[in-house]
């Protein structure tokens, strides 16, 4: 699964993030801003998801969540 946040601030990223962490789907989330990036991921790793951060073109970042 794939949540596109770009141009959101947060909380809206964790807000759509959220509700799919009940799941064990992967899921790619692409941030375009820090507190994006460390709000996401801090919320995904709390539920148990592990959190790999790759470095995309034009300042975009993906977080790979997998359980």
């Amino acid at each position: 699964m794939l949540i596109d946040t770009r141009g959101l601030s947060c909380p809206q990223p964790v807000l759509m993030v959220f509700p799919h962490l009940n799941g064990a789907e992967p899921i790619d989330v692409l941030v375009d801003n820090n507190a994006s990036q460390e709000n996401v991921s801090r919320a995904a790793r709390k539920q148990g998801w592990n959190v790999d951060i790759k470095t995309e073109a034009d300042g975009i970042v993906r977080l790979e969540l997998r359980k």
